[in-house]
């Protein structure tokens, strides 16, 4: 694996880059942080909901954008179009499954996330069921979820795609680019990072569209890939194996349930456990529709989202069966000597598919848009997840820490553990390497399933299951985990054989496929979660709040005081409301507040302080977006007033009309496609 650091192998050149490219190259980079820094000063920064939650003023078309770049990372680009190169087709089933769930989001979790008053899901669960440690394990569990499948991934892959195409070193490419990701990331907030993943958005369609109809002109469109995709065997086998060979079920969807290499049971249900965790629970996803002005916009963004997540099987997975067809010997390798002659690595190249499209058949100019393309992949959900994960540490993790943390501090830690997250996941690359060899796609799902469905079944279960209580959702969540743990751990020590090696695996590695392990894990969570809750006493019903799918729509008085909790604790949820009522002083910088909770009352004091600071500290403070004026106080009943209005599901019955009708056309185009291919 040394040389998967030093420069690419000898099979593969790095693209010839001239003028135009880096023309394009540096035209982008001014650009996207252009927009990063507009979208800075713009930004209500200062404030816990302005910089986690962009004081919740973002409308749909910004939301869905975000919703799509957020989801297609470096990592998709570079391991979806691996997966399907390998595969065929199958793979595009994860995105078009996206859809469905998206439409979930806003129609059935958002609701209850707005009616709660929440800032975080780890929060949500909290409030849900009361206690601190079920939101301190979904905090710390997320957190490893989004070093293990998210970070570290897309940031090998958009290195890995920089060192094939311009053979740099691939820890230099790591570096340059979290370096202008992090600058509009810690700066700007969420405001910064929705408006950037929209220009990315855009940058990444038309780019990923040039190459596909340019890929599908040399193919000699789809009846072309069709023929010459089962035809592309490499010359050098592995004796007495059919490895090298097609898979005679490329070209469908639905696969054989025992056989299927993505059986289709598991594809429609299993995935969408997986699904539900990555789009209804997970705080990179869920928190951009948090940010909404009001729920339709919430929808609107959901619909936008799905639409756009329609794409990918186009514009990534068919160009990486391209690729195997028009260079069967580097992607389609399976002899060892030829795979590392190739790309480095014993088992696999098919993780080069997309790059090798790019270096080989995009003109001048276009070969800079294509680096922009996956540039923006990656930067696009790298600062979606750091903000995601900053925000669950500063205010789920943090305040349980320091009880007592002003707002100011918690804007500073906040930033600092991005660039803490930056080094982990820098650290953890090698491991990747080495981990996989293989596909990339498929670890980020494999890892996934076996971590993320007792959270699902949790979250399932705490919005429309009234009867369970924090005992059995507590256990539910840890035995699920155990038992996950045990299966990822052997899948680590047992390696999925090469080829023309005996599967000497055991059974529930080799027998039960990934995907049929979510569903297991899912029934095996929601059976203990009910039967633990069923064994022990019940939560009053007046203290479910709004917090579930039949109690949304009750009065709201003082919600963000819940009885069952600690006021004192949930500052939080009071403090991310303040952005979306206040004028924002000329420059751009929220006014700087302390809240504090009266112990002896539920008075709630705002202290205002002003003090003169040393040049550094302005400059900082200018850059983070704190000021250093004090701000006008809020009362009680203006507190109340703000969040009832924030809380609030009400929608027009024209927008909710539309938004409706919208879901059900993006669901209809979605049939008709997964019946077309299947």
């Amino acid at each position: 694996m040394d040389n998967a650091t030093e420069a690419p192998p000898t099979g593969l050149q790095p693209a010839k880059f001239e003028t135009p490219d880096i023309i394009v190259l540096v035209v982008y980079f001014v650009f996207v942080l252009a927009v990063g820094i507009w979208s800075s000063v713009r930004a209500s920064r200062g404030t816990v909901g302005g910089y986690f939650l962009a004081g919740r003023s973002m409308t749909w078309w910004p939301i869905g954008a975000s919703l799509m770049s957020s989801n297609v990372g470096s990592g998709l680009f570079v391991g979806l179009a691996g997966s399907g190169a390998a595969g065929g087709l199958a793979v595009g089933g994860f995105e078009w499954n996206a859809s469905w769930v998206l439409v979930a989001l806003g129609w059935i979790f958002v609701p209850v996330y707005i009616a709660s008053g929440v800032v975080t899901m780890p929060e949500y669960l909290q409030k849900r069921f009361g206690g601190h440690r079920i939101r301190i394990y979904i905090s710390v569990l997320s957190l490893i979820l989004y070093i293990f499948t998210k970070i570290s991934t897309d940031i090998y892959s958009g290195a890995l795609f920089i060192q094939v195409s311009l053979g740099w070193n691939i820890y230099l490419s790591t570096v340059i680019l979290l370096v202008v990701t992090a600058i509009y990331t810690v700066a700007g907030g969420l405001t910064a990072v929705i408006y950037t993943d929209t220009l990315q958005t855009v940058i990444m369609v038309v780019g990923a569209f040039i190459l596909m109809f340019i890929s599908f002109h040399h193919i000699g469109w789809y009846p072309g890939l069709e023929q010459k995709y089962m035809e592309a065997i490499p010359k050098i086998i592995v004796p007495n194996t059919t490895c090298h060979l097609p898979r005679s079920d490329s070209f469908h969807l639905l696969r054989d349930p025992i056989t299927g290499d993505l059986p289709w049971p598991g594809l429609i249900f299993g995935l969408t456990v997986l699904a539900t965790w990555v789009w209804c629970t997970d705080q990179v996803i869920v928190q951009r529709s948090l940010s909404a002005k009001n729920l339709s916009h919430a929808k609107g963004g959901s619909i936008v989202g799905g639409y756009l997540k329609i794409l990918p099987m186009f514009f990534v997975v068919l160009p990486g069966m391209i690729s195997r067809a028009l260079y069967p010997d580097e992607i389609g390798c399976v002899h060892p000597d030829e795979c590392r002659k190739y790309c480095g690595v014993d088992v696999s190249c098919s993780n080069i598919a997309y790059p090798k499209l790019v270096i080989t058949l995009m003109p001048v100019g276009l070969k800079g848009l294509m680096i922009a393309v996956i540039m923006a992949a990656l930067m696009s959900s790298l600062t979606s997840i750091f903000n995601s994960a900053s925000t669950i540490f500063t205010l789920d993790i943090w305040l349980r820490i320091r009880r007592n943390a002003k707002e100011s501090e918690l804007m500073i830690v906040g930033r600092v553990f991005i660039v803490i997250l930056v080094i982990i996941s820098i650290l953890w690359i090698p491991i990747i390497q080495a981990a996989n060899s293989g596909l990339l796609f498929d670890y980020m799902q494999s890892v996934t399933s076996y971590l993320s469905p007792p959270i699902t079944a949790i979250f399932v279960l705490a919005i429309f299951i009234k009867r369970v209580n924090e005992q059995g959702a507590f256990w539910g969540l840890v035995i699920g985990l155990v038992v996950g743990l045990i299966r990822m751990i052997m899948d680590f020590v047992y390696r999925a054989p090469n080829c023309g090696e005996i599967d000497d695996r055991p059974s529930v590695l080799k027998d039960v496929h990934y995907l049929y392990f979510a569903i297991l894990l899912f029934g095996l969570t929601a059976v203990i979660c009910i039967v633990i809750s069923l064994c022990t006493p019940d939560m009053p019903d007046e203290q479910l709040g709004r917090m579930t799918w039949w109690t949304r729509k009750r009065p709201n008085e003082n919600i963000y005081l819940n009885d069952h909790l600690e006021p004192s604790k949930d500052i939080a949820s009071i403090s991310s409301t303040i952005p979306a009522i206040e004028k924002e002083p000329a420059g751009g910088l929220m006014p700087q507040v302390d809240v504090i909770q009266d112990s002896s009352s539920d008075q709630i004091q705002r202290v205002d302080f002003a003090a003169p600071y040393p040049w550094w500290k302005k400059l900082y403070f200018w850059f983070c977006g704190i000021s250093m004026q004090p701000e006008a106080k809020l009362s009680r009943e203006e507190e109340q007033k703000l969040q009832l209005k924030l809380t609030s599901i009400e929608e027009e019955p024209f927008w909710r009309k539309l938004c409706d009708v919208n879901a059900l056309i993006l669901l209809t185009i979605n049939i008709f496609l997964w019946g077309y291919f299947g």
